[in-house]
């Protein structure tokens, strides 16, 4: 009987043998946490579309933020659910505003962890839209204002990158150009560049509250369809002066990250959004699945798809695992 010369079976004989020649490797330094933020004292709400994650107070937050530093996590990305809600967002550049508050304590109590904060109308709004709403139509430009302003009272109160997630155009230049004139020019922008109109997002706008109360999204997020599009949408993004830029969701889209990967020398990210973290944590408690095995696979897939940073609420898990 004829073999070849080279058996492929001889490098995967022990786990000494594929750690040597493993051609991907996740990491700690790779991951992003995040984190949901209310008001209140000693509050966490439980989420129940995405178990192990909870709606914190900034007291709790803080604690949780330590955990996540300990476990050599480098960055958390914070959402915040305001208590009140209004047509023009006004907590989200409010100086006092639940995210501000919250960067505020992170940064005193942990102040090495890097602290990203997402920057969106959706969660502040009560029509649950990403911008300034007329009548039914979702306004461009007068949202690109208030983006402006939540960037610079959410870099006044510590934090260390702000990331646009609300795929208005044009809106990374009036952020960058807000800084810059507010004199925080270092404050680097980690945008939302390619972000599709998803069913995956489902069990997030139950945690942030932002389903829209009518329509959908689709007029300013992606069609899912679309691949050239997402890499012209990541490219005027870098020109407008995006420090780093993310593909989301992750999961459906390994191919884009491919694609920006291959076209940008740029810090890529991409994030693994609430729905794939859901189906995983469903398909687990029936026993369907491994979860640690899968999640392993399956941000070793975003990662060798070519994306820097991920974005992921199994985090700490990953975290704790590969300390051991």
């Amino acid at each position: 009987m004829y073999f070849p010369i080279f058996r492929s079976r001889r490098l995967r004989a022990t786990e000494q043998h594929r750690r040597m020649i493993r051609e991907t490797r996740l990491s700690i330094d790779d991951l992003i946490y995040p984190m949901f933020v209310v008001h209140g004292r000693g509050v966490r709400n439980e989420i129940a579309s995405m178990p192990g994650v909870a709606q914190l107070s900034v007291d709790l937050l803080v604690k949780e933020a330590q955990e996540v530093y300990n476990l050599g996590i480098p960055a958390v990305i914070l959402f915040g659910i305001p208590r009140h809600k209004d047509a023009r967002a006004s907590e989200v550049y409010a100086k006092n505003g639940i995210v501000q508050q919250a960067v505020r304590a992170v940064k005193d109590k942990v102040p090495e962890l890097l602290v990203v904060t997402d920057l969106c109308l959706c969660e502040y709004t009560d029509h649950g839209h990403c911008g300034v709403v007329k009548g039914h139509k979702v306004l461009n430009d007068p949202s690109l204002e208030l983006l402006a302003k939540g960037a610079i009272t959410q870099a006044q109160a510590g934090a260390d990158m702000v990331a646009p997630s609300d795929m208005m155009d044009g809106r990374v230049g009036a952020i960058r150009e807000a800084l810059d004139q507010s004199g925080f020019e270092q404050t680097p922008i980690l945008s939302y560049a390619a972000k599709f109109a998803s069913g995956f997002y489902g069990p997030f706008r139950d945690a942030a509250g932002s389903t829209p109360q009518f329509g959908d999204r689709k007029s300013y997020q992606m069609d899912p369809p679309n691949a050239r599009e997402a890499l012209r949408e990541i490219e005027m993004d870098i020109q407008e002066g995006a420090d780093i830029v993310m593909v989301k969701p992750a999961l459906a889209y390994l191919d884009i990250i491919r694609l920006a990967r291959e076209r940008f020398n740029h810090p890529l990210a991409a994030y693994n959004v609430s729905g794939e973290y859901a189906m995983v944590k469903a398909a687990a408690q029936k026993g369907w699945v491994n979860e640690d095995q899968v999640v392993y696979e399956i941000l070793t897939g975003i990662k060798r798809a070519g994306a820097d940073l991920i974005l992921t609420y199994f985090a700490k898990d990953v975290a704790r695992k590969m300390r051991r």
